[in-house]
């Protein structure tokens, strides 16, 4: 398998937690939409802010203003992301950058269910051409030429990232 397989294969059950406790959301209503919104936003400025951090990673583009633009347009601020700390480990920050990267696909899927007079720039914020395909061929070009340790690390940091999706999705539940 290559890594990007194995990866994949190996954080499925996490991506599925995660489609899961989002999955109640009815983004046709605006207070749902909402908390959908403020639930990515307690993850994804903390897991960009890791990446800004990090040498070496392939390229990819910070969607936190897009998510605040957003949530501005809906009257709500900014929420103080929850804490996230990548292990130390060779590949994590791949990992979990392939975690965000990839809910640049299911937004835009997602942004189609969202009401029309409701703003999308953040689900809305598909991959350039060629973007995906690119970082998955970075992956396993990385994975390949660093072993398995780094692949064990992808995956790790990958299912550090998908735990934040969940911890955050489960804030906003409780609220």
């Amino acid at each position: 398998m290559t890594p990007v397989a194995r990866l994949r294969a190996a954080t499925a059950p996490s991506h599925d937690m995660v489609d899961a406790a989002f999955g109640h959301h009815d983004l046709t209503k605006t207070e749902d939409y909402s908390r959908f919104l403020i639930a990515h936003a307690l993850a994804l400025p903390a897991a960009e802010r890791q990446f800004a951090t990090m040498d070496r990673l392939p390229p990819w583009r910070i969607r936190t203003p897009l998510l605040l633009a957003d949530l501005q347009d809906l009257g709500h601020a900014l929420p103080t992301p929850l804490a996230f700390t990548l292990p130390d480990m060779a590949g994590a920050a791949w990992g979990a950058l392939y975690v965000t990267e990839g809910s640049r696909l299911g937004g835009i899927m997602l942004a189609r269910s969202v009401d029309p007079s409701l703003p999308t720039r953040y689900l809305g914020a598909k991959h350039e051409s060629g973007e995906w395909r690119g970082l998955l061929a970075a992956i396993d070009a990385e994975g390949e030429r660093q072993g398995e340790a780094w692949i064990d690390g992808a995956i790790a940091g990958a299912e550090i990232c998908f735990t934040l999706y969940r911890h955050a999705a489960a804030r906003i539940a409780t609220r």
